[in-house]
C-alpha cells in the first residue's frame, strides 16, 4: 500500500468509505451484513488501509455502529478514525459527538469533519457554534484534526474556506466532474491554500467503473489488465493536493482491485491520460441527449411539459442513477405520464431528440419506483 506523509502521521493512499456496506436484504432496515462487511474490513486493513471512513448519517447510524464493532478487535493506534456531523440529520451537535463515541467505541476521532455543506445550509453550520465546539475538542485531544465536506459551489467553497484554518477538505473529485463539472475549480480552491484533499466519490458512485462498450474498449486495449474502476483511482491519486482517495468498497473484489491498484506508485502517463479524456467524452456523448434547452418543442406541447427540464433530469439520471428521479415522481408538475406521443416536439427539435422514446422510458422507471 502506497502511503503519504500527514503532518506527523501517515496515511494510506486508499481510504476506506463506509457508506456502501453490503446490507441483509432478507431483514427488516436492510442492516448491514456484518459477516460479509467484516471480510472486507479485515482485508482492508491486511491490505495496509489505514484510513477509515464514515457519518452520523450512513445506513441510518448503522454504518457508525458497524464500524465501532468490526475495529474492536484492532488496535486504536493502528488506523484513523473520520465521522461527520450532519446539521440537518440533528443539530445537537454536542449530543452528536457523544454518541458517535459511543457508537465507535472511542474517546477521539482522528479526522472529523463538518459534513456536507451546501449552498442552502453553510450558514447554518456557521452560526450554530459548532465550528467552535469542535475547536474546542481538538485543543482538548478529542478530534486530531478537523475538516469538512463540501458540495456547495465554488464560491461557497471558498467562503467556507476561509471561515477556519481547516486541515483538510474532502471533495467529489474526479475525472469526469473534473471535465464537465467544478471539480477543477474545486481542486483549485483547496490548493490556493495548500490545504490536503480528501477524495470522495472517485468512481462517481461506481458510474464510472464502467463507461461504455466503445469507451471500455479503448481503454482495455491500452491496459489490458487494469479494471476501468482503476483509471479513475489512478488519475485521481495523481493529483498533487490529494492525500487520501476514499472508495466505498462493498465486495471482495472491489476492495481487491483497489489495493492492487494502490500498491503501485505509477502515474497515468500523458499519452494514458489522453486516453481517458477521449473515453470520457466518448461516455457522455454516448449517455446524453444533446438537448440545447432551446424551447422549441415547448411552445405546441399539449400536455404543457417543460421538456428541457425532463431532459436535464434524464442526463443526470443516465449518469447518476434511478435516485435522479425521486424529484420527478413527487412532483405535481406536467411530466412523462402526461406525454400522449403526439411528436409534435420531435418535429421542432433542432437535435432531432427523439422525445417521446425519452418519455416513454421515463414512465417505466417511474411507474417500478
Amino acid at each position: 500500500m502506497i502511503m503519504k506523509p500527514y503532518k506527523n502521521i501517515s496515511l494510506s493512499r486508499l481510504g476506506m468509505g463506509n457508506m456502501r456496506l453490503p446490507l441483509r436484504t432478507d431483514l427488516e432496515g436492510s442492516p448491514i451484513d456484518r459477516e460479509k462487511a467484516q471480510e472486507i474490513i479485515d482485508c482492508a486493513m491486511s491490505g495496509g488501509i489505514n484510513y477509515y471512513d464514515t457519518a452520523y448519517v450512513y445506513n441510518s447510524g448503522d454504518s457508525e455502529k458497524f464500524l465501532g464493532e468490526a475495529m474492536s478487535k484492532y488496535p486504536r493506534e493502528s488506523y484513523c478514525l473520520a465521522t461527520k456531523f450532519n446539521i440537518g440529520a440533528n443539530p445537537d451537535y454536542k449530543a452528536v459527538f457523544e454518541e458517535q463515541c459511543n457508537r465507535l467505541n472511542t474517546d477521539h476521532f482522528d479526522f472529523y469533519l463538518v459534513h456536507a455543506v451546501m449552498d442552502h445550509n453553510y450558514k447554518k453550520y456557521e452560526e450554530s457554534g459548532c465550528i467552535e465546539y469542535f475547536k474546542e475538542l481538538k485543543k482538548q485531544g478529542k478530534i486530531r484534526y478537523l475538516g469538512f465536506s463540501n458540495h456547495a459551489s465554488p464560491d461557497i467553497l471558498k467562503y467556507f474556506r476561509d471561515l477556519y484554518e481547516w486541515d483538510f477538505i474532502q471533495l467529489q473529485l474526479n475525472y469526469y466532474d473534473w471535465q464537465y463539472g467544478t471539480a477543477k475549480s474545486e481542486y483549485d480552491i483547496c490548493a490556493e491554500k495548500k490545504i490536503p484533499v480528501i477524495v470522495m466519490e472517485p468512481v462517481r458512485g461506481g458510474r464510472l467503473a464502467s463507461l461504455t462498450p466503445e469507451a471500455d474498449e479503448l481503454l482495455k486495449s491500452a491496459h489490458p489488465s487494469w479494471s476501468i474502476a482503476s483509471w479513475a483511482l489512478r488519475w485521481v491519486k495523481s493529483l498533487p493536493q490529494v492525500q487520501v482517495v476514499l472508495s466505498g468498497m462493498s465486495d471482495m473484489e472491489q476492495i481487491r482491485d483497489n489495493i492492487s491498484t494502490f500498491g503501485e506508485a505509477d502515474e497515468l502517463s500523458a499519452d494514458d491520460t489522453k486516453l481517458l479524456m477521449k473515453a470520457c467524452d466518448m461516455f457522455r456523448n454516448q449517455m446524453q441527449v444533446p438537448c440545447t434547452a432551446c424551447r422549441y418543442c415547448c411552445d405546441e406541447c399539449p400536455a404543457k411539459i417543460d421538456i428541457p427540464n425532463i431532459l436535464m433530469i434524464y442526463n443526470n439520471y443516465r449518469l447518476s442513477g434511478d435516485w435522479v428521479l425521486d424529484g420527478l415522481k413527487s412532483s405535481d408538475k406536467p411530466g412523462p405520464a402526461d406525454c400522449i406521443g403526439c411528436k409534435k416536439c420531435t418535429g421542432h427539435c433542432p437535435q432531432g431528440i427523439d422525445v417521446p422514446k425519452i418519455m416513454d422510458e421515463l414512465k417505466v422507471k417511474l411507474a417500478d419506483k
